[in-house]
């Protein structure tokens, strides 16, 4: 697959993604702090619960004072219910603070993205994207729900049972810890490879969801070539198998881990009672106090399982963090300068200055010396090969890239003088790909000018005729559209579209390819509402169908980057030049 791919670099622990997770967390300190507290009372509970049951069968059971059992029976139901109502009020307010944090991500990764230059776009697939706002988001509010305060309650309690262990016996206490450092130290390898395998699980996880919309997105074109079976066993071996034995990687690493945890506890409580039991029978130790140590031993390895369980979890999450800050961090290639003021409202003057443009610094310049003047209100008709630089050009005047060499101005501003919205606001553009949004036909229209009236949407469409074949939908102007308009035909969208562009109201047109897929009937229909359209406007229209374009105030004619003829339908068929054979052969 092509495009941009993540840096799955296998480093451990990231100070950089830990810190900046951090500060998403920061303004919800009071429900962290809450969370504290809670969580507080339940390690208070927890290292309670060990000395309780030992007291109650030796001071209880041993002795057959039932009162005495149940005394300490209800005592500890007490310190129970306190260690449950801490573990909840702990859980919800770590779950408000993920919330926030995951819609204060979610967020900002939107708006970034929105605001990223299209060339982004070329790279990065909407997959991928989509995994970044949705699951590796979701990973992030799995640790602040329930490994952040958790954590820290795992190694409270823990620090908590080995100071009690140690009161009561410093040779056993020292087994223990032992074993925790044992523990550590299996961790410490461990860490390597999981990051490894997370990562590689989510990698792959990106390019499944990069290939599932671009599949859904072609389906028709599948079904016309019919190439269903072909689809599937791409899917099946290229993307889900993968992501399959990715999964068993990641699955293998845990089996490998988890059970070793298991086994030291294992041979960690068998060493502890046999040397416990030496103790007891060279009358060092009494059995109570046995009970009581191996109780807490019990306890002890408790958190130590739950630390590395966690462990999964942290680490998936270096990764999540990783690729979305990868995104985050991503340049934003045509941005506002600090001192862009915005464009007043424009006549239109359109002036391009020995203009040049290249993708990559050391690329093949796709646009060279451009010399352009455009007045208010002219229509200009830009014709020649695929790739002579037609669409590039206007997506400069847009902005939509910056030039490598040379000015743009309109009305004599600078277009990188100014912001970017309101250069924008003053154009509307109609594509040869119409994309229509889910909503009402009124929604889409309406898109072009968020606060027209009804009336306004429906005088739009009047004018460009697409009120006939909006009347006749099923409930006219409030027909949902579905997803990309399906239920629409290419013409039928694209009237859509112009009357969207109209809407906005634009002082610049751009009509790209505009009329390529529209069929005769309606061509001429959107020709009839061309002039109303075009009327008072400064227009650039890309046309391979030059027969719409004849009526222009000057035909551009470009080839490889340059603009080598230029005048009006007669002007250059007199020249019997380029345009000549272009026209002559269409």
């Amino acid at each position: 697959m092509s495009g941009y791919v993540e840096d799955i670099s296998t480093r451990g622990f990231d100070w950089q993604v830990t810190k900046r997770i951090a500060g998403y967390m920061l303004p919800y300190w009071r429900d962290m702090l809450v969370a504290v507290l809670a969580m507080l009372l339940t390690v208070g509970a927890n290292v309670s619960t060990a000395p309780l049951i030992a007291y109650a069968i030796d001071s209880g059971i041993a002795k057959g004072d039932f009162a005495h059992v149940l005394e300490v029976t209800l005592l500890l139901l007490v310190v129970q219910t306190l260690g449950f109502l801490g573990f909840r009020v702990q859980l919800m307010h770590m779950a408000q603070a993920g919330q926030h944090v995951l819609q204060s991500l979610r967020d900002e990764l939107f708006v970034h993205v929105q605001y990223l230059s299209i060339s982004f776009f070329s790279r990065y697939e909407a997959g991928r994207l989509i995994a970044r706002i949705i699951s590796d988001v979701n990973t992030i509010r799995e640790l602040i729900n329930y490994a952040v305060v958790g954590t820290l309650r795992e190694v409270l309690t823990l620090f908590g049972i080995i100071i009690v262990m140690a009161r009561i016996n410093l040779t056993l206490t020292g087994v223990a810890v032992v074993v925790l450092v044992v523990l550590i130290v299996i961790a410490n390898y461990w860490r390597i490879y999981a990051r490894d395998a997370y990562l590689q699980v989510s990698e792959i996880n990106s390019q499944v969801n990069a290939e599932l919309s671009e599949s859904f997105n072609g389906v028709r074109v599948t079904q016309a070539f019919g190439r269903q079976a072909h689809n599937y066993d791409r899917f099946r071996t290229t993307f889900n198998l993968r992501l399959r034995e990715a999964f068993m990687r990641a699955t293998l690493v845990s089996a490998l881990f988890f059970p070793s945890i298991e086994l030291v506890g294992g041979i960690a409580i068998g060493a502890l009672i046999y040397l416990g039991g030496s103790l007891v029978l060279s009358d060092v130790l009494d059995v109570f106090t046995l009970l009581t140590f191996m109780l807490y031993v019990d306890q002890f390895f408790f958190p130590v399982r739950m630390l590395a369980q966690r462990y999964n979890l942290f680490q998936a999450t270096m990764a999540a963090g990783y690729k979305i800050f990868q995104v985050m961090d991503w340049k934003i290639e045509v941005d506002d300068r600090p001192n862009a003021q915005p464009l007043p409202r424009i006549e239109g003057h359109v002036r391009l200055e020995d203009v040049s443009f290249q993708y990559e610094r050391d690329g093949e310049a796709i646009l060279q010396s451009i010399n352009l003047d455009v007045p208010a209100g002219q229509t200009i008709a830009l014709v020649g090969h695929t790739g002579a630089g037609k669409s590039t050009l206007v997506k400069l005047i847009m902005r939509f890239h910056d030039a490598t060499q040379g000015r743009i101005t309109i009305d004599g501003y600078d277009v990188q003088e100014v912001t970017q919205e309101s250069l924008r606001r003053q154009f509307g553009v109609v594509l040869q790909e119409t994309h229509l949004f889910t909503g009402t036909v009124m929604d889409n229209i309406r898109y072009g000018r968020l606060n027209a009236t009804d009336e306004e949407i429906i005088h739009a469409a009047q004018t460009v005729g697409a009120h006939e074949f909006i009347t006749q939908l099923e409930h006219g102007y409030h027909t949902e559209v579905r997803e990309g308009g399906t239920l629409l035909s290419m013409g039928q969208r694209q009237l859509i579209a112009y009357a969207r562009a109209l809407l906005a109201d634009p002082r610049i047109l751009i009509l790209d390819e505009a009329t390529s897929n529209i069929d005769t009937q309606t061509e001429k229909i959107i020709q009839s509402a061309l002039d109303k359209v075009l009327e008072g406007r400064t227009s650039f229209v890309i046309a391979h169908r030059l027969s719409t374009i004849t009526r222009a105030d000057r035909i551009v004619v470009m080839d490889h980057g340059r603009i080598i003829e230029q005048g009006t339908h007669a002007e250059l068929l007199e020249l019997r030049g380029f345009y000549h054979r272009l026209y002559t052969l269409a």
